[in-house]
């Protein structure tokens, strides 16, 4: 441990400034105090709470009056937490830490009034303070680039051991982790924030084709089937096109409506408490004829949700469940509620084909299917569609075996364990 000028220097200028934005301490506000100016409280600066904590080990660790993590930009010097103090804000050359930042090293004064370097600071001389023992040590970056510093003071003369001075680093390479987590969150935060964004983006460009889409394919559809009605083309090769035709653009359409499906669900969500029982009701009554025959039943239970997507999703898991059904057995879906009404669970228990496990992950991307020997024409949108309402709803989904055969979709509403 030496108080020798080493060959690091911190940053300067607009690059420090920017790299302290970066770790959200950009805290040189205002106009920058003139020299031999009275110390004023310092501004809020957006430090972490725990930074606090580390301050006072500092000073219990060596026995101090007085300590402080401090933020040094070109100009000015702020104290972002203290201990024994209220937070300061002076120009960079009247402060302690700033007269020595620039060693990039351990610094111990045992008597400041008998140092040549701060005998004359007015933190010593009795203008703003009269400190008399000081130790610093820098906030270096991994790369190397101090942010500031941690010290401690007293108003007697003092001494470090060397376990203290090795404590008192270790405790300043603690402040840059902490400082280091708060960037990473801060940047997190920034793409996760970017991601929503672009996510909005695709499901409303998905949302404006879907619905452009509609009206050629609706035409298409209608004048295939006008085609049809004629008996001149009923017959030969004409007759078969116009019926491929017609069934392309009936594939193609139902595709088109269930992307634009997509698009308009897993936004926000206005969650009320609903009954499940009314919400099954509904979407078995959307679905019509393509449930009858199809064994629906329902245990009631009341969770917050967005009853217009609760709908949506069991509609999109019963219509899959009569849509995989085993042959030569009746479909039957018993759908159940069960947690508190904030944080629930949907099960959808049906007995059908069900999914093999090594599939589990693969089916829930938008437009994949199993492509199995059997299997109805889909577009492979509706359990994607599952998977954005639960994700709206704080919630995610996964599968299960139902016992005695077939597929048990669950489905987690708001925050908690599961």
């Amino acid at each position: 441990m030496t108080d020798q000028v080493s060959e690091r220097r911190p940053a300067r200028g607009s690059v420090h400034a920017d790299l302290l934005a970066q770790y959200g301490l950009g805290v040189a506000l205002g106009e920058v105090l003139p020299v031999g100016s009275m110390p004023q409280p310092a501004a809020p600066s957006g430090a972490p709470a725990a930074l606090q904590n580390l301050v006072s080990l500092a000073v219990q660790l060596c026995y101090a009056q007085y300590g402080a993590i401090n933020v040094i930009t070109e100009d000015e010097f702020h104290q972002i937490a203290a201990l024994g103090l209220e937070p300061l804000m002076c120009a960079r050359e009247d402060s302690l830490c700033g007269q020595v930042f620039r060693y990039g090293h351990t610094v111990v004064v045992a008597d400041c009034t008998e140092d040549a370097r701060f005998r004359a600071n007015p933190f010593v001389d009795g203008r703003f303070g009269a400190v008399r023992f000081y130790a610093t040590t820098p906030l270096l970056t991994t790369e190397g680039v101090p942010l500031g510093t941690l010290c401690i003071f007293d108003e007697h003369p003092g001494e470090l051991t060397e376990q203290q001075a090795a404590g008192l680093e270790t405790l300043a390479a603690q402040v840059v982790d902490v400082l280091d987590l708060q960037l990473r969150t801060r940047q997190l935060d920034a793409t996760v924030s970017e991601l929503r964004r672009s996510n909005e983006l695709l499901g409303e460009f998905a949302g404006r084709i879907s619905h452009d889409l509609r009206g050629p394919l609706t035409n298409v559809v209608g004048l295939a089937e006008l085609a049809e009605d004629e008996p001149a083309l009923q017959e030969g090769t004409a007759g078969t096109y116009f019926k491929r035709i017609g069934a392309s653009a009936l594939r193609m359409s139902a595709m088109v409506e269930n992307l634009l499906g997509y698009s308009r669900v897993g936004g926000a969500t206005r969650r009320d408490p609903v009954s499940l029982a009314e919400v099954v009701s509904a979407a078995v009554d959307d679905l019509g004829h393509h449930v009858d025959g199809v064994r629906v039943t329902v245990d009631d239970f009341t969770g917050h949700a967005d009853r217009e997507q609760l709908r949506v999703l069991i509609q999109n898991l019963v219509a899959n469940a009569v849509a995989y059904a085993r042959p030569g057995l009746p479909p039957s879906v018993h759908i159940t509620g069960s947690g508190s009404p904030a944080f629930w669970r949907l099960d959808v228990a049906d007995n059908g084909k069900g999914i093999p496990e090594e599939d589990y992950d693969r089916v829930l991307e938008p437009l994949v299917r199993l492509e199995r020997e059997g299997d109805p024409a889909g577009t492979g949108i509706g359990l994607a569609t599952c998977v954005r309402i639960a994700q709206a709803h704080d919630g995610h989904l996964a599968f299960d075996r139902t016992p005695g055969g077939g597929l048990t979709v669950r489905v987690w509403f708001g925050s908690g364990p599961g």
